[in-house]
């Protein structure tokens, strides 16, 4: 009888522990590891002469087209004023219309050249070069020529039908 006793005492002995071990409540390594994203430096562009020739191409073909777009939006306004209230399919009607149309194909290229500048920022996207400030200040200003061309078509539209 005296083994089983030996061993349930062996066993109670490995079970206990002394009074001053205790976990240790200060932060694990782990835990004071950081897992927000390292900083990493913002690359810039370096200055690339044949993309600045590029930009300044279409920049004044955008330009150009714009003054051109502007003289025909205020010929086209003249020829709304007098087509108010006018029948749809009188001689006003059609001569507004006609203008409005020719307003409508003069947008083409300023959104060619967005279209274009767009390309070109994708295709700095793609290789992997950082962003170009002037082309993305160029892509921009297309997209507002282009917004405000829309909109003075609409506007010119919402007179002719009377709205």
């Amino acid at each position: 009888m005296r083994r089983p006793a030996i061993f349930v005492l062996i066993a109670l002995a490995g079970c206990t522990e002394t009074p001053n071990r205790y976990p240790s409540l200060l932060p694990r390594p782990i835990e004071s590891q950081s897992f927000a994203e390292p900083e990493r430096p913002v690359p810039v562009a370096t200055p690339d002469a044949a993309l600045d020739s590029q930009i300044a191409e279409i920049t004044a073909s955008l330009d150009a087209n714009n003054q051109k777009f502007v003289a025909a939006a205020q010929d086209a306004e003249a020829k709304v004023a007098v087509a108010r209230g006018v029948a749809p399919g009188s001689e006003a009607w059609l001569t507004a219309h006609a203008a409005l149309s020719a307003l409508e194909s003069l947008r083409a290229p300023t959104l060619n050249a967005l279209s274009e500048l767009d390309r070109l920022i994708l295709d700095r996207g793609k290789a992997g070069e950082p962003p170009y400030p002037a082309l993305a200040a160029a892509s921009e200003r297309a997209e507002q020529l282009s917004n405000t061309q829309s909109d003075r078509i609409g506007a010119l539209n919402a007179a002719l039908a009377g709205a």
